[in-house]
């Protein structure tokens, strides 16, 4: 590729180590994006942050506006740029860099960037901890491989910088907040800023327990998914002297949260749905007049889902209106579901056995997950492109989203490698880009940070 990969790999470390340590979650990724946008700035890129690529009326479990500007100042407080931190307040995480070549596709990659809401292990024998590099923040741990995911985009976006004798066109790279609880994705592809991608690319660290050396050139089986949370509000009172006069909204969540986890499942294709946290009440003397669930529902299929959801609403609003309590439900995250394209399959196969790869799969990889980056695909395909979703193998400490989660960090060049030839191989036009785009146009003006 001519250029210094054992430079490359340093950085690659450098810049992993550099967002453990700052783990942010979803939305608060304030330190984290202001390292990316400058970085990208620094190598060339136009880079859009915020509000110019998200929608605010399609995010999805924002923090309170407390914990969102508290995650702003200890951001500021920890070096991140002010400016470019300041542009984001309110939770507009989101960064992307644009960087034009010439005639050819839009080719787009999405990295996610958010943190896990767990508390890292301090063990010694724990690399990160062992090495100095464990989060720093209470609570919040790079416990899925997005700190890697984000070192990968930027190793990328430097390498594409340097090379561009070896492609041609434009890519975007997009820097994706609060992927954890499908929240993010959503705000982006609303933004209309992926609506003239030829082509989509996105991958993860791990996943499967194959181990390094393993490429996986294609995710299929997406579930469609919807995260809700449910309030029930009823009427304290005094437990002892006067308990007619209350309206117990806990027992309301606990009796909504059995029947719901009862939702008949479908016989069309395969359902989920699981109450993952109850919390209300002030006191054993108190009749609760507050109670809250947090649960999720998912579907083989965006209709399946929707069966799910829609009973949940029902059952909910039922036990309700049974305890005399009210009731409201909102969306706290959303997925649909997706499928690989099997052209861009194939690229990715032959790239990553050209990247070194030892273990190459062709086959689609049943995720029996959901990921918010479907949205991102969804309309790439629906306006004629086409997206894929692919897994570079990694040797894990420990499972996804555990205290003791690490990977290796050698699993992150041979992904950057991979990528990038992706991008070569596309913009020379080995899968023809949908016709509907003329590639002598003028380029828009971006504002550029840094």
């Amino acid at each position: 590729m001519g250029v210094d990969l054992e430079r490359i790999a340093a950085g690659l470390v450098a810049d992993r180590r550099a967002f453990h340590s700052h783990a942010e979650s979803g939305f608060t990724e304030f330190w984290t994006a202001s390292r990316i946008a400058g970085a990208l700035g620094e190598a060339g890129y136009d880079v859009l942050v915020g509000r110019d690529i998200m929608d605010p009326s399609s995010m999805m479990g924002l923090p309170s506006a407390e914990v969102l500007d508290a995650c702003l100042e200890r951001a500021i407080a920890e070096g991140a740029d002010p400016a470019t931190a300041l542009a984001m307040r309110g939770g507009f995480t989101a960064v992307a860099g644009v960087l034009r070549n010439g005639p050819g596709p839009v080719v787009a990659f999405r990295f996610d960037i958010d943190a896990v809401d767990v508390q890292e292990s301090a063990d010694p024998d724990h690399p990160p901890a062992r090495d100095g590099f464990a989060s720093a923040h209470d609570g919040a741990m790079h416990a899925c491989g997005h700190d890697g995911h984000a070192a990968i985009g930027l190793a990328l976006a430097r390498l594409l910088a340097e090379d561009r004798a070896e492609w041609a066109g434009t890519v975007k790279l997009v820097f994706q907040p609060a992927e954890e609880g499908v929240r993010g994705a959503k705000s982006i592809v609303e933004s209309g800023f992926l609506d003239d991608a030829d082509f989509m690319v996105a991958g993860h660290l791990g996943v499967v327990p194959d181990g390094e050396g393993s490429f996986y050139s294609g995710v299929g089986g997406f579930l469609s998914t919807t995260k809700l949370d449910i309030r029930f509000t009823g009427r304290s009172a005094h437990a002892g002297m006067n308990p007619e006069s209350g309206r117990n909204a806990l027992l309301a969540a606990a009796s909504a949260a059995l029947h719901i986890s009862g939702i008949p499942r479908h016989s069309a294709g395969a359902t989920r749905v699981n109450v993952g946290r109850i919390a209300g009440g002030s006191g054993r003397n108190v009749i609760p007049g507050e109670a809250f669930l947090a649960l999720e529902t998912r579907g083989e299929t965006s209709a399946l889902n929707e069966y799910m959801a829609a009973e949940v609403a029902r059952v909910a609003e039922g036990i309700g209106a049974a305890y005399g309590v009210s009731t409201q439900l909102s969306k706290a995250g959303e997925a649909i579901g997706a499928e690989s394209d099997p052209g861009l399959m194939a690229i990715a196969a032959a790239c990553a056995a050209e990247a070194g790869y030892a273990r190459v799969s062709g086959e689609p990889l049943p995720l029996g997950g959901s990921e918010d980056y479907s949205f991102m695909m969804d309309r790439v395909t629906r306006r004629g492109g086409k997206a894929v979703y692919v897994v570079f193998g990694a040797r894990l400490a420990d499972a996804h989203h555990a205290r003791r989660f690490d990977f290796d960090e050698g699993a992150m060049l041979p992904a950057v490698r991979t990528l990038f030839l992706m991008a070569r191989r596309l913009s020379r036009g080995a899968i023809a880009a949908p016709a509907r785009f003329a590639y002598n146009r003028q380029p828009m003006r971006l504002p550029r940070i840094g």
